[in-house]
C-alpha cells in the first residue's frame, strides 16, 4: 500500500523537498486590495509585505474550499492508495475543517486528516517527517502517527515588530496586543495548544532576538534536531539568527531559512522572524506495513 502526503500552503516547506517527496500542496487564499488569489501562486510574501507597509491597507486570508481538497485528493490518489493530509492548527484556521469535509466525500478510510495544532514549519516538519516515513514504506496509520508525534515535539517561537496584525486577524487576544503596545514591549511569542500566546516580554528588539535564540537552544536540548528560520521582509535578521543557531547547536542536522508566505505573513507583518525546532526524523528500525487483506 502506497501513501501520499497532502498539506496546505502554510507549511512553507522548501520547494526541493516538496518535489523530492511528491508532497501535494493545497493553497490558501489571500485577499489583497480587493483581489483574491492563491498563496504562492498568485500572491507572494512581497505583495503582502508591501501592502502592510502602507497605512490603512489590510490583508485577509481564507481557507481552501472542500472542493479544492477533493480535487487535490483525487490527483494524489492517481499514484497512491492512501492519503495523509496534514494541516495548520484548527485554532488558527478552518483549513483542517475543509480537509475533513473533503475526506468524508473521498472516503475517510482513504484519507486521514491530521491537525498539527501549529503553523509554518511547525506544521512543515510534521509533513516532512510523514513524507519521509511514507517513502520508507510505512502504512497510513504509521505515517499519520509520525506526523502527530513530530508536531507535538516541535516548538515554534517568533517575534513581531507589532502585535497589531495578529490582533486584527484574531490570532492573538486583544488584551495581550494592547498590553504590548501600551508598554512598548517586544514579546517572544510561541504556539501553544494550537494558539499564539506570549512566552516572554522584553523591552527591546535586540533583547527579543537574543531571547528567541536562547529559547530555541533550550528547546533543542541535546539530541539531533532540525531547525527552520522564517521571516517576512527581514532577510538580514533571519541570516543572523541562522548563524547563531549554527554556532550554538552542535547537534543540528538540517537548517532551512525561508520567507513566510502571504497567508501567515498577513498576520505577523513585515519584520517578523521565527525559529522552529523539531526532532530530527530518523527511520525506525522496524517499519509498519499494512495487511494486504485490509485493502
Amino acid at each position: 500500500m502506497s501513501v501520499a502526503v497532502v498539506t496546505d500552503s502554510t507549511a512553507y516547506l522548501p520547494e526541493e523537498l516538496v518535489e523530492g517527496y511528491g508532497i501535494h500542496v493545497v493553497p490558501l487564499y489571500v485577499v489583497l486590495a480587493g483581489h483574491s488569489g492563491r498563496e504562492g501562486l498568485d500572491i507572494g510574501p512581497g505583495d503582502v509585505a508591501r501592502a502592510l507597509s502602507v497605512r490603512g491597507h489590510s490583508v485577509s486570508t481564507s481557507r481552501p474550499t472542500p472542493g479544492d481538497f477533493v480535487a487535490a485528493y483525487r490527483r494524489a490518489l492517481q499514484g497512491a492508495d492512501r492519503l495523509v493530509s496534514i494541516h495548520l492548527s484548527s485554532e488558527l484556521s478552518s483549513t483542517t475543517d475543509a480537509a475533513r469535509l473533503a475526506a468524508s466525500q473521498v472516503g475517510e478510510h482513504i484519507v486521514t486528516v491530521v491537525d498539527t495544532r501549529s503553523a509554518a514549519m511547525g506544521a512543515g516538519f510534521a509533513v516532512l517527517a510523514a513524507a519521509r516515513s511514507a517513502a520508507a514504506g510505512a502504512d497510513a496509520a504509521a505515517v499519520a502517527r509520525t506526523a502527530r508525534e513530530t508536531a507535538e515535539a516541535t516548538r515554534t517561537l517568533f517575534v513581531v515588530d507589532t502585535l497589531e496584525h495578529l490582533r486584527r486577524g484574531g490570532r492573538i487576544g486583544s488584551a495581550a496586543a494592547v498590553l504590548g503596545s501600551a508598554l512598548a514591549v517586544k514579546p517572544v511569542l510561541h504556539v501553544q495548544d494550537g494558539r499564539v500566546v506570549p512566552l516572554e516580554k522584553v523591552r527591546t528588539s535586540a533583547r527579543a532576538l537574543n531571547r528567541l535564540v536562547q529559547r530555541a537552544v533550550e528547546a533543542a536540548g541535546q539530541g539531533p534536531v532540525s531547525v527552520a528560520i522564517h521571516h517576512l521582509a527581514a532577510p538580514e535578521r533571519a541570516e543572523r539568527l541562522a548563524a547563531e543557531i549554527r554556532d550554538r547547536l552542535p547537534q543540528l542536522r538540517e537548517l532551512h531559512v525561508s520567507e513566510l508566505g502571504a497567508a501567515v505573513g498577513a498576520h505577523v507583518g513585515p519584520g517578523a522572524v521565527g525559529i522552529v525546532v523539531a526532532p530530527f526524523w530518523r527511520e525506525p528500525d522496524e517499519v509498519t506495513y499494512s495487511d494486504p487483506s485490509e485493502d
